[in-house]
Order: structure tokens, then sequence, then C-alpha cells
């Protein structure tokens, strides 16, 4: 349950849920330890089992600082696969009903990652492709260069409701609907942690990156869980955007880089209006009538179907719509005219004062935020 008092997401009944820390230890380990569906959104970006055979170099006879940890070694797919097939599980077990999580991976590891996903229940919901827009050449010229790594977006419960900020998502794409494939360029300057003068971490991934997945998919006050936490990026967006977040990780240099970095970051005082985004599938119901009944719309008034479709009809004085014979609700109409499914809201448009065309669920926003007013502030304790 969450609540909000004084500007600030406090959430209650999270007793035994240790939000807004780095656990350090093995996620095999601490994962069984955390509470069953607590979480709202897994954020994993486990090792991806490269294999790299030699060492890479530049033109220049400069070496590759190529990602040859410890903790990306496997003897072969058969451990890899159990050990994936292991931290998914635990992953399921914490996650909410509702919950989805993320994966990211590249061609080395994320169709082993795939199919063990899907065996154990999950509903691959998206694959997002990060296409890299400064890759790191392939010096050997063997191959084409790697410019890309998949995200799998992936629900507990085929068909249950969850989280989806279809509008912010578009909003952040400027008004169009976001695709599957995301430009962004890798972690460089000075986002990238250094420790005189050498990375910290081989495979740290950019805040924008991480923004999408944590906007997309989360609401203020959810709580994250990255059970690979790295050097905290994950943590670091979530404290920003008013999320609450929880960090897994092994390596005790990760741990302190983690802990510093985002205890560093100030998210400000939390503000409903800039950090959450309903769909328009939450807005509360409202009879076409309504609108009618209270003036917004007048009885005789046109309303065109889409600006560039020309289709007129005429509202009713009992919120019903007349168009070409056909009469009945703006939704009734509207899938008669279209022949297709459609939300009537989003279908008719309105002239405005200044002459422009606007869709009439511009005046269902008037309306709630009218009733909203005169219901008077909420009390919050």
């Amino acid at each position: 349950m969450k609540e909000i008092k004084a500007g600030i997401i406090v959430l209650m009944e999270l007793e035994g849920l240790p939000v807004d820390q780095v656990l350090h230890g093995d996620s095999l380990e601490i994962l069984p330890t955390l509470p069953e569906k607590s979480v709202d959104l897994v954020f994993a970006d486990p090792p991806y089992n490269l294999q790299l055979t030699q060492e890479l170099w530049r033109p220049n006879r400069t070496r590759v600082d190529a990602v040859d940890d410890a903790w990306d070694q496997f003897n072969g797919f058969a451990e890899y696969d159990h050990f994936t097939r292991l931290w998914l599980s635990a992953c399921r077990r914490v996650l909410k009903e509702t919950g989805t999580l993320w994966v990211i991976g590249s061609y080395h590891n994320i169709y082993r990652v795939g199919s063990i996903l899907m065996d154990l229940g999950f509903w691959i919901l998206n694959d997002v492709v990060w296409v890299k827009n400064n890759p790191m050449p392939n010096f050997r010229g063997v191959r084409f260069t790697n410019a890309h790594e998949t995200l799998l977006w992936a629900q507990k419960v085929k068909g249950a409701r969850y989280t989806f900020n279809h509008e912010a998502m578009k909003a952040l794409n400027e008004g169009l609907q976001m695709r599957s494939d995301w430009r962004l360029p890798l972690c460089t300057g000075p986002e990238r942690i250094k420790a005189n003068g050498i990375k910290v971490h081989s495979t740290q991934k950019p805040e924008a990156l991480l923004y999408r997945v944590i906007l997309s998919s989360t609401n203020p006050g959810d709580v994250v869980l990255d059970p690979f936490f790295g050097t905290g990026t994950s943590g670091a967006v979530s404290r920003k955007l008013h999320r609450r977040w929880i960090g897994i990780e092994r390596d005790a240099g990760y741990v302190e880089v983690a802990r510093q970095r985002i205890a560093a970051i100030q998210p400000g005082e939390y503000n409903q209006e800039l950090f959450s985004f309903p769909s328009r599938r939450s807005r509360q119901r409202v009879p076409f009538g309504e609108l009618v009944a209270c003036g917004l719309i007048q009885p005789g008034q046109e309303l065109v179907l889409h600006p560039d479709h020309g289709v007129r009809a005429v509202v009713l004085a009992n919120g019903e719509i007349s168009s070409g014979g056909l009469r009945g609700s703006i939704h009734q109409v509207a899938r008669e005219l279209l022949n297709a499914p459609c939300n009537g809201w989003e279908c008719w448009y309105y002239v405005q004062q200044d002459g422009q065309r606007a869709p009439i669920d511009m005046l269902r926003l008037v309306y709630l935020e009218n009733q909203t007013q005169e219901a008077g502030p909420a009390n919050v304790g």
C-alpha cells in the first residue's frame, strides 16, 4: 500500500523488504531471503558468458580493455544455463503477480536466457534492441561490428495487469509511439565511473537506457530489484525517478562505488505531477452524456471523426451521436464507421474556441478536473 504524506512517498507494509539498500553478497543466496511477491520490477544485467579466447588489439597496437572479469567465466553452456535457471527462478518468486522483468544480453547469451525465461512461465512482452550510436569496432575485421544488445521484457503471469506508461514513453519520443529499437550511446564521458583513470566496471550501462526501462514499467514508489547491481545504475535512476530499489552485488568494490554514487543523488521532494503518468485506461470512467449534461458539449454540436477523415456527427441531448443514419454511443458509431475497434474519446474531435480541433477526450479531462476541484483537497493523513 502506498500513501503520500508531506510530498514524500511512504511505503507501508514492507516489513522485511530492504528497500534503498545495496546488499553485499551472491544473488542466489540473498534472493531466497526476500519476501515472496514483494517487488514490482526486476532489471537484470547478468554475466554474458562472452567466451573470449584471445586478446583484442586496435590498429594502433593498443590493447582493448575487453570483458575478461572472473564473474563472466563459466565452464560451458550447461553451467551457464543452470546458473540462469536458478537466478530467474529466484526472481520469479519475489516478483508480484503483476510484476515484470527486464533482462539485457548479447548474442552470446540472450537466446539461452530467453528460452529458460519462457520455460519458467514468463510471458515475453517485447524484445527491445539497444542500437549503440558509438559501438566498439571489430578491429580484426573478421565479423560485423557488434553494434547492439537485446533486452527482453516479460511479465510474470500471462494476461495479468502490468504497468506500461505508454503516454510517458510517447512524450519522451517527441509525441511518437516509442519503437522497440532504442538508439542510445554507450556509457562514456563524465558518466563513466573511473578510478585512477581506469574504468571501474567493464559493462556499465548508460543511465539513459535504464531511464526508459524504469519510466516505462514502474510508477513512483514501486520497488525495483537488480540482482546484478554492479556500480548501481538502476538504483541511481530509480532514486532520481522516486522509485524504491534493492541492489544485490557480490563484488565489494562495486558495492562501495554504488553506495557512494547513489548517496550523492538528491532527487528533491516528490511531486505527483512531475513523476507520475497514469495511462488513459486508468482514468475514471465518464459517460459522454455527463459532458452534455454539464454543458461542456452542446446538443446539436458537430463532431468530426478525426480531422483527416472528414466524417461528421451531431451530438444528441441524451449523450448519443448521430451520423449518416447511424445512432448510438461515441464508441458504437465510430466502430461502425471505421469498421474497426476504436476508442470514441480519441476518435471524435470538436472545435475549440481558437478554431483548432481537439479530441473530445480533452473535455473529459476538463470534466474530471472540475470534479476534483469541487471535491476539495484529499485528506492524506
